[in-house]
This record gives C-alpha cells, structure tokens and sequence, in this order.
C-alpha cells in the first residue's frame, strides 16, 4: 500500500486533511484517534468510522514480525514478514534509533554486502517502511530513523520520500533525525531540497579512489568522488545538517593511509562527520575486518587532522546478522524445507 493511495481512499470517503492527519497520526505514533476531546466516534466522517477497523486490519497487515535476534539491552535486529511474506530487515539501535529497509533485495551489487546477493526482488510500498516504524514502536520508543537497511532508496525515491513525509509530519520524527542513506545517485540531490521534509544525508562512501570504488560498488553511479562530495555539501550547507559519510572497513581493501589521507584532503573544511562500520564477515565472501588496533589508529589520525570521526558498531555481530544475512538464512531454511518435503 502507498500512502498516497490511502489518502485518496481517505478522500473518497468523505475525509478532509484534518482526518487524514489524524488517521496517520494515531497509526505512526501509535496513539488514539481522539482530539481535542473529540473521539473518533464523533471527529471523523460516518464512512471512515464504518470502513476504520478494515482499514486497522489492513495497515497492521502490513508487518509483522518474524523473528527477534538481540545483540545486547540496546540492539536487536528483526526480521520483518510482509503481507505476501517476503521478508524485510530492521534494526533496533541505541538512543530510540531504528534502521529500516526500502526494498526487498538490493540492485547495487555491493561486493561486500549480503543483501544484494540476490539481485532487487521487489520495491517496498511507502506505508510497508512505514509499518516498520510501528512494528518497531511496539516494542520501544523510536525517536530516529535511518534508511540505511535492504535496498538503496534513491531506487525507490517516490515511496521513500513519501514515507519520510509521514514520519516527519505526523510520526512525530524530528526532520534532522530522520537520515537518507545513498550511494550516490543524483535524483537524490535534485529532489531532496524540494521536498516539505528534508532529511539528513549519508553517502556511501568506502573508498575516495574512484576505481575501486566502482568495483566495490558496481552498480553505483560513476560520479566521481570529488563531486559526490561537494553536491552532499551543498545539501549539508543548506538544511544545516551535516552529511554523514558512511565507510565499511575492510581490510586490505580500503583501509590504507593513503585513503586516509585522501578522506582528510577531501572532508577538511566541510560540514561533514566520517563513519567507520568495522566488515561483517559474511558466508563465501573472502573479505576481513581490519584488527581492533588498526581501526583505532585510523579513527585517531582523521580526528587528530580535525575531521569528526565513529568507529560505529556494525549492529549484528553476535547474531551474524550483517544486512541480509537473516532474510538470506531464512530464504535457505525455507528451501531446505521445500527439498526434504519433495524427497518425502
């Protein structure tokens, strides 16, 4: 379901901006559809009150979860069902933090990553990222959200940014704390300073080598480095948050001094704050997190050369559940299951 075809089945039962604002609210906050003292029995139209349990029915539909994996008090990463049962992953993050997902699968190709490994199965709907704020909200206080999950969003700008509007206009998202990730596609900047809602920004960096970064991210748009910086910057200047520049450290593979050197060249100056995500060892990728030390050295040397610099846990190492990964070992139970039952 997109909210843009809620609100016009909204509209066609005699519902005015006011109600359809209300309806969202109390769905997104998970709160009552009263107000002002008025309850819903007497605030909306007679047609919404006689069709508001199927429509309940039909957003709560929309998410459910599948299965919880805590990594500690504070992170927990879910694997979400969709009303047709593809699965999705979010994850719960300290400080009322939620990651959430914008497609089922990814088209990027990221070398590293899992998610992508099976191509872009299906984009989600606008209301299906919502449900995963509500689902999420079930279980704690959410008071940020980052689309940084399964998917690229500038794949599925018209539903994301939908989604962004809902959570910053009646999810009770302050706008700073809801944050885009991409990696890098110029829809992107042309349409976020349009928007009601202007989220932060993070860009998907992993390497300032404009080759390598092609072969890390294959499917990415071949915009230089350089540029990708100063269009970020541009935005950054303009709603005054800073652009979060998000790097996974492998070792070997990007985590030179000379790629250090070439992010403090490149960020010095700039409105900006650099975010290490350590690798996630993933089944039949040859890849390696770099030691414990040499990421510390590296997080040191940018901060000592003034860049404001994380070393960000990466969410899911004590349950393997790097993105992906737990959608990915769902998939392969489900067709081992399949092959006994045909061997049966």
């Amino acid at each position: 379901m997109r909210i843009s075809t809620l609100r016009q089945r909204l509209r066609d039962l005699g519902c005015k901006p006011c109600h359809e604002d209300r309806l969202l609210r109390g769905w997104s906050q998970l709160s009552s559809y009263d107000r002002k003292g008025s309850p819903a029995a007497t605030f909306f139209p007679q047609a919404l009150r006689d069709n508001l349990s199927a429509i309940e029915a039909e957003l709560n539909g929309l998410a459910r979860l599948h299965g919880e994996y805590p990594a500690d008090e504070e992170v927990a990463r879910l694997l979400v069902e969709l009303a047709d049962g593809q699965m999705v992953e979010s994850v719960l993050l300290p400080r009322g933090g939620l990651c959430i997902s914008t497609q089922v699968g990814c088209a990027v190709g990221c070398v590293f990553c899992m998610s992508g490994r099976a191509g872009l199965i299906r984009q989600l709907e606008s209301a299906e990222i919502v449900a995963q704020v509500v689902l999420a909200r079930r279980r704690r206080a959410v008071s940020k959200v980052v689309f940084m999950g399964m998917g690229e969003p500038a794949h599925n700008l018209d539903n994301v940014l939908e989604a962004i509007d809902v959570l910053g206009m009646q999810g009770n998202i302050a706008h700073k704390n809801l944050v885009l990730s991409t990696v890098g596609d110029v829809r992107v900047f042309e349409r976020l300073p349009l928007e009601s809602v202007k989220p932060a920004l993070a860009l998907s960096l992993h390497s300032t080598d404009d080759v390598l970064r092609a072969e890390l991210l294959p499917q990415a748009p071949q915009i230089p480095v350089a540029e990708l910086v100063e269009r970020c910057e541009t935005y950054a200047r303009a709603t005054a948050y800073p652009t979060q520049y998000q790097w996974t450290l492998i070792e070997g593979v990007n985590d030179s001094d000379a790629e250090m050197e070439r992010i403090a060249e490149l960020l010095t100056g700039k409105y900006a704050i650099m975010n290490f995500i350590p690798f996630n060892a993933v089944d039949g990728l040859p890849y390696r997190r770099p030691s414990s030390e040499h990421m510390a050295r590296i997080v040191g040397t940018l901060k000592q050369r003034g860049i404001i610099t994380q070393l960000r846990d990466s969410a899911g190492q004590e349950v393997e559940g790097a993105c992906g990964q737990l959608r990915a070992r769902n998939a392969d139970a489900k067709q081992s299951v399949v092959r006994l039952e045909k061997r049966g």
